[in-house]
């Protein structure tokens, strides 16, 4: 499965263990419950438990609900210690959009800790138990953001709300670059994809700051943006489709704002290798957690022994 045009194309996941972050509503709740529907084992991880088990309680197949909040390292170490079995897929999906500077319990600016950091931690923590795929979802406003190393955390620049969202979906696809490669140094399976939802009418609200743009996109969002289900098909196809390592799914149709979702390339910026490598060094500083598996030894060629 190249592309993905609705979600009865998704294949049937009976026997498989997926865990969504940011469950509870929007494109989560939508790939969460399009893979329940196929026979997968569910885990919603939500910060809101009462929305947690509305969703769930709209799902059909085993569906369990469990306490995460990507703005606290301890919520996430909790988190992590009670998944005691093999998980197919980590689909990192939860994260927040602001229009004033906010910290996370750990003193994270909070686009950067619920979008990056607390995403970043959960996968390392997890990674020993995961057997198929890391998921992480991005956006397209990843193509006009930097990473500022100088100031990753707004500590001394003013504010930009919107600048400081797209850093942190940049990082997003960084992470994924990095995250790759050093499955791959390992000798890992597992595959680490990315995806955008393109433009989906999900009541996440746009807070770019500017209040007259922000008024035009609430206004223009239901009538132009595609709904939940149309932007959980990146997701889905970044969870469960042949595409290729390290790619991003994303909306085929319209500039990449709505459509069939399609696997493809990013910016140069998004796969800078040095870039990515920085910012996992900085990453584990700040959350504490590390890789957690081992470089591969290769094994000998007799004939050369």
């Amino acid at each position: 499965m190249h592309t993905l045009a609705s979600l009865s194309q998704v294949p049937d996941q009976t026997g498989r263990t997926v865990i969504v972050t940011g469950a509870g509503s929007g494109i989560g709740r939508a790939a969460a419950a399009a893979l329940a529907a196929r026979g997968a084992r569910l885990v919603l991880a939500v910060r809101d438990q009462d929305k947690g088990r509305a969703a769930a309680a709209s799902m059909t197949g085993q569906v369990e609900v469990r306490p995460l909040d990507l703005g606290s390292l301890a919520s996430i170490r909790d988190f992590a210690a009670g998944v005691d079995g093999p998980v197919d897929v980590l689909v990192n999906n939860a994260g927040t959009m602001t229009d004033s500077l906010h910290h996370t319990a750990d003193g994270f600016e909070l686009q950067l800790g619920v979008n990056h950091l607390g995403p970043f931690a959960l996968t390392n923590l997890l990674l020993d138990r995961i057997t198929g795929r890391v998921v992480s979802v991005s956006s397209a406003a990843y193509r006009s953001a930097q990473i500022d190393f100088d100031d990753l955390q707004w500590e001394r620049r003013p504010y930009a709300p919107f600048g400081a969202y797209g850093q942190s979906k940049l990082a997003t696809l960084l992470f994924t670059t990095e995250l790759q490669r050093r499955l791959n140094l390992a000798g890992s399976s597992v595959t680490a994809t990315a995806a955008h939802p393109g433009w989906a009418s999900t009541g996440f609200r746009i807070t770019s700051g500017n209040r007259l743009l922000d008024t035009l996109a609430a206004a223009v969002t239901p009538l132009l943006a595609h709904g939940p289900e149309g932007g959980a098909l990146p997701t889905l196809l970044a969870a469960v489709g042949d595409v290729p390592a390290g790619s991003l799914a994303g909306p085929s149709r319209f500039g990449g704002v709505r459509g069939p979702a399609t696997a493809g390339g990013t910016s140069a910026a998004a796969t800078d290798p040095d870039a990515a490598a920085r910012l996992w060094d900085v990453s584990e500083r700040l959350t504490g957690t590390r890789f957690p598996l081992t470089r591969a030894v290769p094994t000998p060629d007799p004939s050369e022994v």
